[in-house]
């Protein structure tokens, strides 16, 4: 049905009202519910950017919301369609990204018939994982409820909402007297400090001989990072940015401490940080669990939701605000505030900290002949050009690129996070293309890489030339470390892959391909693949039984006689 200059379709009006909000780009998969809305989309400035499965439409969403720091938008089918996007809502919902799922739905009119694609309450599903989770059951509001959805997904914490909107709610048709565009401005941002707190921070941290910043998305997404660096460069503060933070301070900056290796490495030395300010990230897995990673430090946190302060440790002071409001008013509160003494030293040990891997793991060597991770992981960086966005999907061998990887801004480094969603690389790698146009070069496990392969089609068909590297080394590597240490080698048990052609895949579905058998050879085999101007994968072969660090120390105390052993948790003491 076509708008009439009185009369607007439901999927009319979803077009120009996501045109409206600047929502210009769109990741979706074909389903009859949402004819009314494609057909339209056009005609309003709205890119339709198609995927092969819908959890890689949400997945890229949700990069181009990690990238932009604005929302990201997937629109997918009714039933199979909304549940296969399921998995990128709770990714999003566990990461804290702003993004907005529409999914279709069958007729109102039709609810309890045992409709096509129907009988499953899609809002109470999506219910637990999202911000907000809504119906909408007239077109005329399509454009109040979209705005909505976007204060909602922006506002506060930021999260993923979730619109269904019926078929017949996109097909109907509405008076454009009865229409309202609401003129939607910047979300503002969330509360300030009180002046007490913001003192007490601000001795603290000018008194400090070791002093550290552990920045999360709470800085990254709101864009923060200026008021970071500054606060940063005038103390002479190392930043700790673990998990999606990653760019938040240059890697180039001598003030960048990496990620929790760096830290783990100075309390090793007997150099653990005296006083630190957490900004915007949670005390959990990116934080190291329950064990302590400040001995005796005086440990301020900064957060959006009360909830997370002192979540799993004590802090002396919480405080339940804007990180960058709190950057802000920090900045204020020491101008011409001396420092305690010189912060050379401290600043010398964390980046020794930082560069403890490269003597770990000086020999390339490996008994198998294949490559050995880590260097594998240096030389696609060291060969990646300049300006590169890096996507690490996978277990270990994304936390072999961690060590590697460089960044100069929020969203160059996109990675796993609590959800430890295997697979989202093709989908991330789309929405981050799509939303810069810069190199853009996945690194993956060979495990991963089964999940999302039809997804170099999709890169194909729109013209995008990434690259994915597959760190193929015939197993779940995490998961067969894990077996092995646990139980030994009886324990390996569906854990093993082939040896796949996964590059023959690429090129079959019109990209590039290559397999890599040495380390000398990946500087040339990378230049072929950009060369080729074609989505490209290369097939590493790697050593597969090269443990990472993380493993083991996810995996704690094997051998404690006195301990059920608990992979990846924390072990409990066996019952007497």
């Amino acid at each position: 049905m076509h708008t009439s200059s009185d009369q607007r379709t439901g999927g009319s009006l979803l077009a120009d009202s996501l045109h409206r909000l600047g929502l210009t780009t769109v990741f979706a998969l074909h389903g009859g519910h949402l004819d009314a809305f494609l057909v339209e989309c056009a005609d309003h400035g709205v890119t339709l950017l198609d995927t092969r499965h819908e959890a890689s439409a949400g997945h890229a969403a949700d990069a181009y919301a990690r990238v932009t720091g604005e929302p990201g938008v997937s629109v997918t089918t009714s039933g199979p369609g909304f549940l296969n996007t399921v998995t990128a809502i709770g990714n999003a919902y566990l990461d804290r990204v702003p993004m907005i799922a529409i999914v279709g739905a069958p007729p109102l009119r039709e609810t309890e018939t045992n409709p096509l694609q129907g009988g499953i309450d899609q809002i109470a599903v999506a219910a637990p994982m999202t911000k907000w989770s809504y119906r909408v059951t007239h077109p005329w509001r399509i454009p109040e409820i979209l705005a909505l959805a976007v204060a909602k997904a922006k506002g506060g914490v930021p999260g993923p909402v979730l619109l269904e909107i019926p078929i017949d709610v996109l097909f109907d048709t509405a008076p454009v007297t009865e229409v309202r565009f609401p003129a939607v401005g910047t979300v503002a941002s969330g509360g300030h400090a009180a002046p007490a707190q913001v003192e007490q921070i601000a001795q603290a941290l000018s008194e400090a001989q070791r002093p550290l910043i552990v920045a999360g998305g709470g800085v990254s997404f709101p864009r923060a990072q200026e008021e970071l660096r500054a606060l940063a460069e005038a103390l002479q503060i190392p930043v700790l940015t673990p998990n999606k933070s990653e760019g938040v301070i240059p890697s180039s900056s001598p003030l960048h401490a990496g990620g929790l290796s760096t830290l783990l490495a100075c309390v090793a030395a007997g150099q653990a940080p005296d006083v630190v300010l957490v900004l915007g990230q949670r005390q959990g897995m990116f934080t190291g669990g329950r064990a302590s990673l400040f001995p005796g430090a005086r440990v301020f946190q900064v957060d959006q939701d009360a909830a997370e302060i002192g979540r799993i440790a004590d802090v002396e002071l919480g405080v339940v605000a804007d990180s960058r409001a709190v950057l802000v008013q920090l900045a204020e509160a020491l101008v011409g505030r001396p420092t305690a003494g010189e912060r050379a030293a401290w600043l010398e040990q964390v980046q020794t900290g930082r560069a403890a891997h490269a003597a770990q793991f000086a020999d390339s060597t490996t008994q198998s002949g294949r490559m050995h991770p880590y260097h594998a992981a240096k030389a696609v960086v060291d060969a990646a050009p300049n300006g590169s966005t890096f996507v690490l999907d996978g277990a270990e061998n994304a936390s072999w690129a961690s060590y590697h990887v460089t960044s100069e801004n929020a969203g160059d480094v996109l990675r796993l996070g609590y959800l430890g969603c295997l697979g989202i690389g093709p989908g991330f790698a789309i929405g981050a293309h799509s939303a810069t146009g810069r190199p853009t070069v996945v690194i993956t496990g060979d495990g991963a890489a089964g999940f999302n392969l039809q997804e170099f089609d999709t890169m194909v068909r729109h013209g995008l030339p990434i690259v994915t590297v597959v760190f193929n080394n015939t197993v779940w590597g995490m998961s067969v470390h894990g077996q092995e240490a646990v139980y030994g080698e009886r324990g390996v048990v569906v854990s093993e892959l082939a040896d796949t052609d996964y590059h023959e895949v690429c090129a079959a579905l019109g990209g590039y391909g290559e397999r890599v058998r040495t380390l000398e050879e990946i500087p040339a085999a990378m230049r072929r693949a950009l060369d080729s101007g074609l989505p490209a994968c290369l097939n590493l072969e790697i050593d597969p039984d090269v443990v990472h660090p993380t493993t083991l120390r996810m995996l704690g105390d094997v051998d404690a006689e006195d301990e059920v052993v608990i992979p990846y948790y924390q072990n409990f003491r066996k019952q007497a």
